[in-house]
Formats: C-alpha cells, structure tokens, sequence
C-alpha cells in the first residue's frame, strides 16, 4: 500500500517532469513528440535516490553518482537537456535494436520507451559499481527487459548485435571498430566524440568505407574508462593553478609558455553578436585551421589574481606558437543594454600581439564566410586510410580512425 508520502513525491514528480519536458522543448532539445513522451513517463528521481526534485529535474544539471579516489566524476546522471538532444539525433523508432556504451539506466529507459516492445536496448559499462546500480534503479522503475552488461564497451556487445542505434554516453577520444561492426548496415552512431580538446555529440551514418556527419551538437560528459580511456597532455605553467592542456603530440616549449604567461598581456577586441546568439562553431572553425590548439585552464586562486581571465574556468581556447599563445576570453557589453556583446582576445608572450591580431582573423573569417551557416562536415576514416583518400580539411589521427573535419 502506498503512503501519502509516496503518493505526494508521484503527484509532485509529475508536475516537475512536466516542467522539464516544457523547458527542453523552450531550449530546443525536445523536437519530436516520441521523446517528449518518453520523457514525460520515465520517473527520472528512481535514477536519483535521495536528490531533491527540483535538482533532479532541472534541465540543464547533471548530477554526479560516482567520484574517483581523487574527487573527479566517473559517472553521472547527465543533464536532461543532452540526453534528449542525443536522443533527437538518433531517430530512435519501434522494434529497434539499441546498444548504449556508458549506462547509468535513465537513459536506457527513456530509449525503452522509444524501442517499446518489439525492440531491445542493450546497455554496457566497465564499472561493476554502476552496473549494479543501473540494474537496481531500471528494476525499481520497471524496465526490467532493459540488459544491463558488465564488459569494456571499447569490444561492443558482439552477442547481442547488429544493432540500428549504438549512442555513446561517455566522452570518446575514439570510435573503436567494433562500434562500427556491430552497426546495422542503415544504423547510426550518436557520440561525444572528443576532437583536439573539444567534445560535440556526432550523429554518424555509413559512407562508402567510412561514417559521415549528419549533424553534431555541443556536449559534456565524463570520459570513457578502459581501453578506450584517453589523457590529454597537461602542461603546468604556475604550479598547477594555471595549466595548458592539449590533445595531440606537437612539441611545446614549456618553459617559454610559463615565462609568456607572466609577460604583460595584450588585448584585442573583434566580432559584435547578440545575447544568446549560438558560436560553438567559432571553436570548430578554430580548431580546424590552426596547428597548435591548446585549453587554457585556471584555479580560482590565479582568476582571483587576475593572471588569466575567467574564461579559464572552462578552458581558454587558446592559439600557440612557439613561447607565445593567445586566448579567447569572456565576451563583453559593448554598452549599457547588455544586448550586444565583443569577443576579447588576450595574447602572452613576445609574440602575443601578433598571435592575438592573428586570431582576431581567424574570428573575422569565421564571421564572414561560416557565422550561421551549415557547420562543419566530420568524417571518420580507418586509421590506415591513405591521405590521397582523405577529402581535404584538418586531419586528427587517433588510434582507430582519422577523423576529418572540413567546411563547405
């Protein structure tokens, strides 16, 4: 028999997940009515136990469930607001067959739902902590069909493939090719896939030998762990409060890098743009054209200090060159209204203004000729795939593949 209690949290779950479907749809996450309604049923505060409701269904925050033995999240129920955006990228239909890499078993429900009956969702991780917990909180939810699998997801789930949706819910440096083996011939990947220090959610489909963009999205997750786990190179420049981090193996004067940051700074300022206006492709375009791309990250001790901007919080998209780096930093008002907003650009070092005015072209070439537009195409090749068969744009080799990304 419930109690009044238990009766009160469902009438009140209901209202806030509501709520949440309302919000995601304002946002843009929610587009179809499939996974609007997948995620006005799903309870997500059973995923939750414990967590206030307001926490647990706000859009746009994403709780941690488990930590390692140095505090950083290994696993985490993640925002609303992505899982449906990722979600809306793989077109999930009835009587499909769907394997989830990453579980937590939120997720795994809202694409039960989405499957329904005639389909089967398979979901894996490495952590035997996270399995146990997703199986306890799918049961207590009652999606009992969902399999739960305790395997390094970087092999797949080879007995239970092919599958039409293989979704990625953890930050992948790589596709390993077992996720390409074990797609359906017209399947589709969704992944966070991790591109010189950047992390958007592909929507990827089958060419002729390799996968290709259908669209892509700004993403956060935790990173992936086993075999398919990758570390960035971490470069301290003040004793760990101010630290360079860069994915890829060009050489980096460290030295000179740490002298820069102390030098004098300039700044430039480029770009006018609206509030709320969306630039996450200025970062793609970046990382795109220039060879030496590094985060910028800080210590509120060295923003308090005013040594770096707070930008650095997240990561500084930052332009090296030899002892020298530039880096975008918080827009500003341009006046009173706060409407409209510049970019400023921070360079260090003896060739700091240089790499600040180059960077300000960057961004000016960004403005003219892909602000608004299409976005960039990313491909994704064998890792021995000749260059004479790679299109043209920026090359990023990885273990597995070699991704490309190019702009129309």
């Amino acid at each position: 028999m419930s109690t009044l209690r238990d009766r009160n949290v469902s009438a009140a779950d209901g209202t806030t997940r509501e709520k949440m479907v309302r919000e995601l749809r304002e946002l843009g996450a929610i587009h179809s009515d499939s996974v609007a309604a997948a995620v006005s049923t799903v309870p997500r505060h059973l995923f939750a136990p414990g967590e206030p409701l307001d926490t647990v269904y706000a859009a746009t925050r994403s709780i941690v469930t488990k930590r390692n033995e140095h505090g950083a999240a290994i696993s985490s129920l993640s925002e609303s607001h992505i899982q449906a955006t990722m979600l809306e990228q793989a077109q999930i239909e009835p009587g499909m067959r769907v394997l989830e890499i990453g579980t937590g078993g939120y997720n795994a429900a809202l694409i039960a739902e989405l499957v329904g009956e005639s389909g089967q969702v398979t979901s894996v991780d490495i952590d035997p902590d996270i399995v146990d917990r997703a199986r306890s909180c799918l049961a207590a939810a009652g999606y009992d069909q969902v399999n739960v699998v305790l395997a390094d997801a970087e092999h797949g789930v080879p007995d239970r493939a092919p599958f039409d949706r293989v979704i990625v819910t953890a930050a992948a440096w790589d596709i390993p090719p077992a996720w390409t083996d074990q797609l359906a011939g017209d399947g589709r990947i969704v992944v966070p896939l991790r591109m010189r220090g950047l992390t958007r959610s592909v929507s990827l489909e089958r060419g002729e030998h390799h996968l290709v963009s259908r669209d892509y999205k700004l993403c956060g997750f935790v990173p992936m762990q086993g075999a398919s786990a990758h570390s960035e190179r971490v470069i301290p420049l003040d004793e760990g409060k101010v630290t360079l981090q860069i994915d890829g193996d060009q050489p980096v004067d460290s030295d000179r890098l740490r002298d820069a940051l102390f030098s004098p700074r300039v700044e430039r300022r480029v770009c006018t743009f609206r509030a709320g206006e969306p630039l996450h492709d200025l970062d793609m375009w970046v990382i795109t054209v220039v060879d030496d791309f590094g985060l910028l990250k800080a210590t509120e001790e060295a923003i308090d200090s005013e040594l770096v901007s707070k930008t650095t919080r997240l990561g500084g998209r930052a332009v090296i060159a030899g002892g020298s780096f530039a880096y975008r930093a918080f827009p500003q008002p341009i006046d009173g209204s706060r409407t409209k907003f510049q970019f400023r650009i921070y360079g260090h070092g003896p060739g700091g203004e240089r790499l600040a005015e180059e960077y300000v072209d960057l961004i000016q070439a960004w403005d003219r000729d892909h602000r608004g537009g299409s976005g960039a195409r990313i491909t994704v090749y064998p890792a021995d795939t000749p260059n004479s068969q790679l299109p043209e744009g920026r090359v990023i080799d990885k273990k597995h593949t070699r991704v490309v990304i190019s702009w129309p």
